[in-house]
C-alpha cells in the first residue's frame, strides 16, 4: 500500500515522501537553464584547485525538486574518497542556528509555549539579573541581546554542566537592545530555553520534532562512530590535539557535549535540500506541516532598522554570501567551517552549499575562497531562472573564483598620490616582504566559534 501511495505521488508530481529526500528533476522542468547551471562545476573545481577545500556539495532545488545535486573533489587531501551528495556528512557549524535551535524555538512558538517578548528569565530563571531581566526570545534572536560574540568555555569548564553554567552568567557587553553582535552564546542561551520548556535535551528535542518527521535521517548531533568514513574531516590542529572527523569542530560546542545552540549538527546536502524545501513551502512539506507559515514568515523576514538580521535568520543583503541576484525576500545562513543554505521565496529556489574549508586549506585566505564560492553559486543559481522577471539578466563575463582576488596575498587598497609621490614608492619591496601577508587586525579563529561578525 505505501508502494502505491508513493507512485501516486510521484505521478502527481509531489515530492518524494519522507525519508526519500527530493526527487531530482531536468532542470528546464523546473525552469532553469541546464547551460548555465553548468557554471557551478567550473566554479567549485577552481576553488579546490586551488587549494581552498578538498570537496564539497552543491545542491540547487526549485519547484520541489533539485535541479543540481552534486558531489565535487574529495572527502580530505589525503582520504581521496569521492564526496557524494546523498552520502557525505559535514559539520554544518552555525548553520546548527537555524536548522535546528530557531526552528525549535519556532516549533514552541506555534504550540504558545514560549512568547518572543517575554523575559528570557521566564522560562530559563537563572538567567537573571540587571540588565538581563530586560533580555527577550526576541532578542536573542535577533543577536541584539548585548551578550559577546562568544566566551572560550573550552578553556576554563571541565564539564558539560559547567560550560553550561559559564555561558549563562557571561556578562553582558551592552544594554539589550543598544547594539548587535553575531552571538554564540545567545544562541545556546536559546538552546538552553527549548531544554527548559520541553523538558527534553535538544538534541532529542529536534529529532522527534523536526529530523524524523522530515525525513531527515541523515542529520544529527554527534554522529555515530560508524558513520566516520562518511563524515568529512575538520581541523587537523585543534586544542583537543588530535585531527576532528566526525567530531563537532567548534571548541565550545566540543565543551558543552557537543550538543549547542549554536553549533554541533552533522548532515548531508540531500537532508538539508528536504528541511530547506519546507521553508520554502511555509512550513509544510509532503502533507505534514512541521511550522506555521505565518512563523515562517514572522521568522524569516527583516528586523525593521537592525541590518540584515531577521528571527534567527539572516538576509539576503547582496553580496554578504548570497551574491546579487536573490530576492529581497531570501534568507538563509552560513557556518564557519564552510557551509551555507539559502532560500529565495520569490524565486521558489534555494541553494546549498557545504564544504569543509577548515581542513588544512591550501590557501592562504580560505576565508576568502568559501565567502567568493558562496556568492558565485548563489549567482549561478538565480541568473539560471528562465521564467523570473522580464527577461533573463547576463551571465558575467568571469566569476569571483575566475579572479581569485586575495585568495593568496592581502587584498590591497588602490591609493591615489601626487606624481612625487608615486615616483618615491616605486621602490620594490623586499621578496620576504612581498611574500609575507599583513596581519588581521580581527580576532583570529583557533578551532572555535569566536568570530565577530555575522554570517558564520
Amino acid at each position: 500500500m505505501k508502494g502505491l501511495l508513493t507512485l501516486v505521488l510521484l505521478a502527481a508530481g509531489a515530492v518524494t515522501p519522507a525519508g526519500g529526500g527530493l526527487p531530482a528533476k531536468a532542470p528546464a522542468a523546473v525552469g532553469m537553464s541546464e547551460t548555465r547551471l553548468k557554471a557551478i562545476d567550473h566554479i567549485m573545481s577552481r576553488a579546490i584547485r586551488a587549494g581552498g577545500f578538498p570537496g564539497g556539495v552543491v545542491v540547487v532545488g526549485r519547484r520541489g525538486a533539485t535541479a543540481v545535486e552534486k558531489g565535487f573533489g574529495t572527502l580530505g587531501w589525503s582520504d581521496k574518497t569521492k564526496v557524494v551528495a546523498e552520502r557525505t556528512i559535514y559539520d554544518l557549524a552555525s548553520l546548527t542556528k537555524v536548522v535546528g535551535t530557531t526552528t525549535a524555538i519556532m516549533i514552541l512558538y506555534d504550540q504558545a509555549k514560549v512568547k518572543l517578548d517575554e523575559p528570557v528569565s521566564t522560562y530559563l530563571p537563572e538567567f537573571n539579573g540587571g540588565a538581563k531581566d530586560d533580555i527577550t526570545l526576541r532578542l536573542l534572536l535577533e543577536h541584539r541581546s548585548g551578550l559577546p560574540a562568544a566566551r572560550e568555555l573550552w578553556r576554563t569548564a571541565w564539564t558539560p554542566d559547567e560550560a553550561r553554567r559559564i555561558a549563562i552568567h557571561t556578562p553582558l557587553e551592552c544594554s539589550p537592545g543598544s547594539c548587535l553582535i553575531y552571538s554564540d552564546i545567545g544562541a545556546d542561551i536559546l538552546g538552553f530555553v527549548v531544554e527548559s520548556v520541553s523538558g527534553q535535551r535538544l538534541d532529542a528535542f529536534l529529532q522527534r520534532h523536526v529530523f524524523e518527521p522530515l525525513g531527515m535521517d541523515e542529520t544529527t548531533f554527534r554522529p555515530h562512530w560508524t558513520l566516520r568514513d562518511r563524515i568529512a574531516p575538520t581541523e587537523l590542529t585543534p586544542p583537543r590535539g588530535y585531527p576532528l572527523r566526525g567530531e563537532v569542530h567548534d571548541e565550545n560546542a566540543f565543551a558543552l557535549g557537543g550538543i549547542a545552540g549554536h553549533a554541533g549538527l552533522f548532515s548531508t546536502a540531500s537532508d538539508l535540500a528536504v528541511f530547506a524545501q519546507m521553508m520554502l513551502n511555509g512550513g509544510e512539506i509532503n502533507g505534514h506541516r512541521l511550522i506555521a507559515d505565518s512563523t515562517v514568515s514572522l521568522f524569516t523576514a527583516r528586523t525593521p532598522d537592525k541590518g540584515t538580521r531577521a528571527l534567527g535568520w539572516d538576509t539576503c543583503g547582496g553580496e554578504a554570501s548570497c551574491g546579487k541576484y536573490l530576492g529581497d525576500r531570501a534568507f538563509g545562513h552560513t557556518g564557519f567551517t564552510g557551509t551555507s543554505l539559502w532560500v529565495d521565496p520569490e524565486r521558489d529556489l534555494f541553494v546549498i552549499l557545504l564544504t569543509n574549508r577548515v581542513h588544512a586549506a591550501r590557501v592562504r585566505r580560505p576565508s576568502k575562497v568559501i565567502a567568493d564560492i558562496r556568492n558565485d553559486v548563489a549567482d549561478v543559481a538565480a541568473l539560471a531562472v528562465r521564467d523570473f522577471g522580464d527577461r533573463p539578466l547576463s551571465m558575467p563575463a568571469s566569476f569571483r573564483a575566475d579572479r581569485a582576488a586575495g585568495w593568496n596575498r592581502p587584498l590591497r587598497t588602490r591609493r591615489y598620490r601626487s606624481s612625487k609621490a608615486s615616483s618615491k614608492s616605486t621602490k620594490p619591496a623586499t621578496k620576504t616582504a612581498a611574500a609575507a601577508p599583513k596581519k588581521s587586525t580581527a580576532s583570529k579563529p583557533v578551532a572555535t566559534s569566536q568570530k565577530s561578525g555575522p554570517g558564520f
